[in-house]
């Protein structure tokens, strides 16, 4: 036996010893199951599987990389949580849509994927009970705040229960691959002000259609028409067997989108969270100054601050803000109920785990 068949023979011992070992790991994940069926709980727990990816990153020696490993446990998560049952999550659809893709990276790819059409049937899902979760985009780092996200949290009871970072590559894909038979570009509206700057100067003369609803629509219509391109994702190149005419074409190479989980429910506190609230407040000088003065007091960190119209009165506000630490923090919490006070309306929409932009959740 040469040294190359020896060492073949060595990782088939270890394979046996993990496939063992990730076995007994998955009983132990059933009888967690049956625990918190007697006990009313969640199968899904967002804090405990942030503690576990923070444990396997900690005891990591190398040689695999970190990321690498974040991934692999979310997937070893996901075929466990399935033994538990089905695991149903609502996203803004079709298959191999930006949100679908960061939905598989939250939830692990063994999870009961369900598309919906728009925004708001996605938090119609998860309101019914149909989908214990939904993911929906809420901002590019380009492109800024998506704001029908926003405006459907005035309405709805929902809470936000987890956040996913997801670097965005936009390609340009069609059924030849040529550029020179593209006479039209089909593309979701936010892809197409991602990629402004290259199709200006790449595609100047090319009639550029925005069929609504997501890059994976743009795609599906591609995959139909000789000469049609779109702008979507590897996934979508895959799915709908298209060839690529040119890839990575977003004009900025840091090009992340922020999606939200939301939840009947909000996580308990890690340690490392992020609060999102959303308020409303008197039209006069220095209001905003006043409701912010006791995060600074605190020493809470305000992260985000977006405004938009109530749509029930005319030039009156709401304002979504993002802050560092749980609603159970005590600082934070006495700093939320300080704010309380000037507010016309407050709802405090969740509070959840916070991630890291190049961890990604």
């Amino acid at each position: 036996m040469n040294k190359l068949e020896k060492l073949r023979k060595g990782i088939d011992r270890i394979d046996q010893e993990i496939l063992k070992l990730l076995n007994e790991r998955a009983y132990a994940a059933i009888e967690i199951g049956k625990e918190k069926k007697g006990s009313n709980v969640n199968c899904y727990s967002p804090e405990r599987e942030k503690e576990v990816l923070e444990n396997v990153v900690r005891l990591n020696q190398g040689p695999l990389p970190n990321e690498a490993l974040r991934g692999l446990y979310r997937e070893i998560m996901s075929a466990s949580r399935s033994l538990e049952g089905p695991l149903k999550v609502a996203y803004l659809g079709p298959l191999a849509t930006f949100t679908h893709l960061a939905a598989i990276r939250h939830f692990g790819s063994s999870a009961d994927f369900m598309p919906a059409d728009s925004i708001r049937n996605v938090f119609e899902e998860v309101d019914s009970g149909k989908a214990g979760f939904g993911v929906v985009p809420i901002e590019n780092s380009n492109e800024g705040v998506v704001n029908y996200t926003l405006d459907m949290f005035v309405d709805s009871d929902l809470k936000v229960a987890g956040e996913i970072m997801l670097e965005i590559s936009q390609n340009l894909l069609s059924k030849s691959g040529e550029a020179g038979k593209v006479k039209r570009i089909y593309s979701f509206l936010p892809a197409t002000a991602q990629c402004k700057g290259w199709l200006e100067k790449n595609m100047p003369a090319v009639q550029v259609i925005d069929p609504g609803g997501s890059t994976a629509k743009a795609a599906e219509i591609a995959s139909r028409d000789d000469e049609a391109a779109a702008i979507g994702s590897e996934a979508a190149a895959k799915l709908y067997n298209l060839k690529f005419v040119a890839r990575d074409i977003e004009d900025g190479k840091h090009n992340f989108t922020r999606f939200l989980v939301i939840s009947r429910d909000h996580p308990k506190r890690t340690g490392r969270d992020k609060t999102s609230i959303m308020f409303s407040i008197k039209d006069r000088p220095g209001a905003l100054y006043d409701i912010l003065s006791p995060l600074r007091k605190a020493g809470i960190n305000l992260t985000k601050i977006e405004s938009r119209p109530s749509k029930r009165k005319a030039w009156e506000y709401i304002f979504f803000m993002d802050m560092q630490g749980h609603i159970e923090d005590k600082p934070l919490k006495k700093a939320v109920e300080r704010i309380k006070r000037d507010c016309l309306y407050l709802k405090i929409l969740g509070s959840y785990p916070m991630v890291d932009d190049d961890k990604g959740s």
